[in-house]
């Protein structure tokens, strides 16, 4: 596997920034790491690519210890983090060639990079003069350079147009074929057209750590419904797998259910028999976004 975080802490004074946190990733994986503003994605993130050391734990990247092998750590992963520290007063191929020197990767690499980001039109301006969504390019292009095996990407799309998003967004999933990637983003959509799983972090501690499409499939099922008369919420209670009814306005209903079946046909038939008419009957899809908020409140 290309990283396995096992019971990390790290402390700021009495402050815990993260609490015992643990997970593996392997190769071929895109896993978004998600949380609220001082969850502890970034601390973890930094740790990772050995720009922190952890209180106590380990975190083990390619088969190297962050701590003890540093550089070894550095060799094999790209970092992109959220404020991307460019150097302004450099064009674009000059500062890709500082960081490929760095590397010791050779000019037929940074072709490559600066065609696969697509930088072509730019490469001969200084970083000073281009769009907040391109400087975020000249930074992918400069954590890919060495080649990695791991990606760690801390906000990756911010900045982007609709355009923009779908080029980073369809490179980031082909390398992700046959690279480790760790993605932080507050942009739902992002997550769910790219990763395959989600890691969740809330004060410290990882609330969720599952495959995107078991952890949507395996919550609370939500029907919304209108009759066409009042109904009292005790004649709704003899409705099987019901968790909870809240009444919105009037006549409709939120009705929750604890179960994988559809359960539109049975609200429907419990309208039938009480002589009820549905006015309205909708399976509501659970979001990643309002998984997120239920985990993190």
């Amino acid at each position: 596997m290309s990283i396995k975080v096992d019971s990390v802490v790290k402390k700021y004074g009495a402050q815990k920034a993260l609490n015992s946190v643990s997970f593996q990733i392997n190769t071929g994986e895109i896993v978004g790491f998600l949380g609220p503003n001082g969850a502890g994605k970034s601390t973890m993130m930094k740790i990772i690519t050995t720009y922190l050391e952890a209180s106590s734990g380990s975190a083990i990247v390619n088969g190297f210890n962050t701590t003890k092998d540093s550089i070894k750590v550095k060799e094999s992963v790209g970092y992109l983090p959220e404020h991307n520290p460019l150097y302004l007063d450099y064009y674009v191929r000059e500062y890709l060639k500082f960081h490929a020197d760095i590397h010791n990767v050779g000019k037929e690499r940074i072709e490559e990079v600066i065609n696969q980001v697509g930088l072509i039109d730019i490469k001969g301006k200084k970083i000073d003069q281009l769009s907040k969504g391109y400087r975020q390019r000249v930074g992918l292009a400069a954590a890919l350079l060495h080649d990695p095996e791991v990606l760690i990407l801390d906000e990756p799309t911010t900045g982007l147009d609709p355009n923009q998003l779908k080029d980073i967004r369809d490179l980031i999933k082909e390398i992700g074929k046959t690279k480790t990637i760790l993605l932080s983003t507050h942009i739902m959509q992002e997550v769910e057209a790219m990763c395959d799983r989600v890691i969740i972090i809330n004060k410290g501690n990882i609330v969720a750590d599952r495959k995107l499409s078991e952890l949507l499939k395996d919550q609370n099922q939500i029907i919304e419904v209108e009759f066409d008369q009042k109904i009292e919420e005790s004649l709704l209670q003899t409705l099987p797998s019901l968790k909870q009814a809240n009444n919105n306005l009037n006549n409709s209903w939120t009705l929750i259910f604890e179960t994988e079946n559809d359960m539109r046909a049975e609200v429907f038939d419990f309208a039938c028999k009480n002589s009820l008419r549905t006015l309205q009957l909708n399976r509501k899809t659970i979001s990643l976004e309002s998984l997120f908020q239920n985990l993190t409140n």
